[in-house]
């Protein structure tokens, strides 16, 4: 199986384990082979060659900055909050459990009535039963501060919602919010709190499955594509034409962008021995030529003149 590794190939390493996904299997979930993909980029960019491994990922890097919609609505109702540490893969190897590292992500899924499809807010410490999960939001966050977590749930969750958490320390001081705690005690994270958890736990799932662990350095890029998944799983034959119309939305990035590195071309001019030439519906022009006369044009011009 050929390796589509991740994002920089000249330095050893902070790239993905290998795996098969192709534009649109990226987006709605089924599974291509890497010459499905390249096939799809190389019709994308115009060539009839297949492109670099590297042009397949940097397309799929930029497909995953895209996905995220910059006008989204924010989370609402009742929403469950919580955090978890979510294994990645440290050095150039294959993940291996004994060597992997953590990462710390918290999440945010809306709690939805299944016979209304909204959310409604009970009375403190009532279960929420016959209940679904809705739209989710995921980030990297870098501890369990409350400087943290405040700033999490007041970018993706809407004032007044109601939040379901496990009575974390951090949680208080969001005033202007609901607060339902739920304190786990000796018992299972998941009984008091399903749906997050049954998020992460597909997040734990799909990185190692897919990726084979994921990497921190582009972590969150990763999360916006589960993100997108997710909340789109009951539209996924609209799923594709969506992130094509976001991507429309977005300032272009580089591949210096995407992976921190600065441009070494970048303020350079770039040296010619000759001026260079383009081809128009009347002949050859040189670049820098003043007027619109060819190279044919001028050629006669000077027989002329003999």
């Amino acid at each position: 199986m050929l390796r589509l590794r991740s994002p920089d190939f000249d330095h050893g390493g902070h790239g993905d384990a290998p795996h098969k996904a192709s534009v649109d299997g990226m987006v709605l979930g089924r599974t291509f082979d890497v010459d499905t993909f390249k096939r799809h980029v190389g019709a994308a960019t115009g060539r009839s060659a297949r492109p670099h491994l590297r042009t397949a990922w940097l397309v799929a890097q930029k497909l995953r900055r895209s996905m995220v919609d910059p006008d989204r609505e924010p989370l609402e109702g009742v929403v469950e909050v919580d955090q978890a540490e979510i294994p990645f893969r440290e050095g150039d190897t294959f993940f291996d459990p004994g060597n992997a590292g953590k990462i710390l992500v918290i999440g945010a899924v809306e709690v939805i009535e299944r016979d209304t499809n909204q959310g409604k807010p009970r009375r403190k410490h009532a279960k929420y039963l016959d209940t679904r999960s809705g739209r989710i939001r995921l980030a990297m966050i870098a501890d369990n501060s409350a400087a943290s977590l405040e700033a999490f749930v007041r970018a993706n969750v809407k004032p007044g919602a109601t939040l379901l958490t496990d009575g974390h320390s951090s949680y208080p001081g969001l005033t202007d919010y609901r607060h339902d705690p739920r304190v786990v005690g000796k018992m299972a994270g998941h009984v008091v709190l399903p749906w997050i958890h049954r998020v992460f736990s597909l997040v734990k799932r799909w990185g190692l499955g897919t990726y084979h662990g994921l990497r921190r350095k582009h972590v969150d890029t990763y999360l916006n594509e589960f993100v997108f998944r997710y909340n789109r799983r009951f539209y996924r034959h609209t799923s594709f034409e969506t992130v094509l119309g976001l991507t429309a939305r977005h300032a272009p990035s580089s591949y210096w962008d995407i992976v921190g590195r600065p441009n070494p071309r970048k303020g350079e001019a770039t040296p010619r021995r000759a001026p260079r030439h383009r081809k128009t519906a009347v002949g050859m022009r040189r670049d820098g030529a003043g007027g619109s006369q060819t190279e044919g044009q001028n050629h006669d011009a000077t027989m002329g003149r003999h």
